[in-house]
């Protein structure tokens, strides 16, 4: 076929493009900052315009101002989410939208299995190559199974979407129903403090478990970021991730950060997707140290099995005395999901010499509340069970549950917990136990 006349043919405005969208689809938008903003606010207007009712908005992270979450849209775009951002909590807890559990691992098994139905997708892709192809640029993880197990794909063709390498990222225009073309930064982070005495003493200790040529996972924050400030005297580190960010830069300048030890995609930063600063979509651009695949792919554990030494390091909300791990809810509010913690603290725990591990601070609230509970709130979901628990770090230390009793585990915490909530801890433990003689 001649697909620079199919793509000439299929060029049309936004307006235009989501009238392919009728009332009852759901349609897969791409997520963080590769989100289409100009076609997910194009829907908002044929909403307006009483054009469609009763559409689901299906997505993971979102970052954006998420206009189509907002109140008047109840009943006619519905956000159903595997992943709770800011800007669609709100609607969730307030029951205008849903939230379903999933880890990324699965997600391509849902859309295909048809538990996910999808009807369409909006994907935020590069200009099409000399060949035909677009390519998914920061934003491949659901995104490229949802374009293989739907009706139909719009594109928003943006010459600001960086050309990344990888597999499974790359789709010929004659896959897609309509292009716009519509150029837009993707969304830009803003740079994460990191400098709090509670964060580095967290890195430090994490610091002291990561080993030369280690693989590391970890996401973006302020205990990320500081870790990696102190890995510069580490040697041939590795990364296999869910996201990159502009953190790793410094350690891949240095040479710490070179892939070598890898058993798979050795010499390759491996991610689904990436996020940061405008000189990191630059820097990713056409740059062949990185290899950009599918969330299926990357958070297979079985995948990250194969790499040695992976050390997968994690985020939580609380941290119960039986090594029980809330990640997601604040109380009985939505506030993130599962996401890839549970795959990777798997495909590490498989790892030859693997670390999973979850770090935390001890308290909240300005030192009001300890993270280190008892018990999980009665009706607070788990995101990962106890059993697939080995290292817990806060800023008093680090210690490995993996294979101790439950009384045990409890001590262990207990002692990482803020000094001045481990009497309570133990008195409420105490308690616990003699309830169960």
């Amino acid at each position: 076929m001649d697909w620079k006349q199919y793509y000439k043919d299929h060029v049309m405005s936004a307006d235009e493009a989501v009238k392919l969208v009728k009332s009852g689809d759901r349609v897969a938008t791409t997520h963080a900052p590769g989100e289409p903003k100009v076609l997910t606010d194009a829907l908002c207007r044929y909403a307006d315009q009483g054009g469609i009712e009763n559409v689901k908005i299906w997505q993971g992270l979102n970052l954006s101002d998420a206009v189509y979450a907002q109140e008047k849209y109840a009943d006619k775009l519905i956000v159903d989410s595997c992943f709770v951002g800011a800007g669609v909590r709100k609607a969730i807890d307030e029951g205008r939208g849903y939230y379903a559990p999933a880890s990324v691992s699965m997600l391509e098994r849902m859309f295909q299995d048809g538990n996910v139905p999808l009807d369409g997708v909006f994907a935020n892709v590069t200009p099409p190559d000399e060949n035909g192809y677009v390519n998914l640029g920061i934003s491949v993880d659901y995104t490229s199974p949802a374009i293989k197990n739907c009706k139909y794909v719009i594109a928003q063709v943006n010459r600001e979407m960086p050309w990344i390498p990888g597999m499974d990222n790359t789709f010929h225009v004659s896959q897609f129903a309509a292009f716009v073309e519509a150029d837009l930064t993707p969304w830009v982070i803003d740079p994460i403090d990191d400098t709090d005495p509670i964060s580095t003493k967290i890195g430090e200790h994490i610091a002291e478990l990561i080993p030369d040529g280690a693989c590391l996972q970890m996401g973006q924050g302020k205990v990320p970021n500081a870790i990696l400030k102190l890995l510069a005297d580490k040697k041939d580190l590795g990364v296999h991730t869910e996201v990159f960010s502009d953190n790793l830069i410094p350690l891949i300048e240095k040479g710490v950060v070179t892939g070598m030890r890898k058993n798979i995609h050795k010499g390759k930063i491996v991610a689904m997707f990436v996020q940061g600063s405008k000189e990191l979509y630059k820097y990713v651009d056409k740059n062949d140290l990185f290899f950009m695949a599918p969330g299926p792919y990357t958070n297979n554990p079985c995948v990250i099995a194969q790499n040695d030494d992976v050390c997968a390091i994690n985020s939580a909300i609380e941290v119960d005395l039986t090594g029980q791990v809330n990640c997601a809810f604040q109380g009985m509010h939505h506030y993130s999901g599962m996401g890839g913690q549970l795959d990777f603290l798997r495909g590490a725990a498989f790892s030859k010499g693997g670390k999973p591990i979850i770090c935390l601070p001890s308290t909240a609230k300005r030192g009001t509340v300890s993270r280190i509970i008892p018990q999980m709130l009665q009706g607070t979901p788990v995101t990962t069970p106890r059993v697939d628990i080995h290292w817990v770090v806060t800023e008093y230390g680090a210690v490995n549950l993996f294979g101790k009793s439950t009384s045990a585990r409890a001590e262990m915490l207990i002692g990482i917990a803020h000094p001045d909530f481990r009497d309570q801890l133990q008195n409420e433990w105490d308690a616990a136990m003699r309830s169960l003689r």
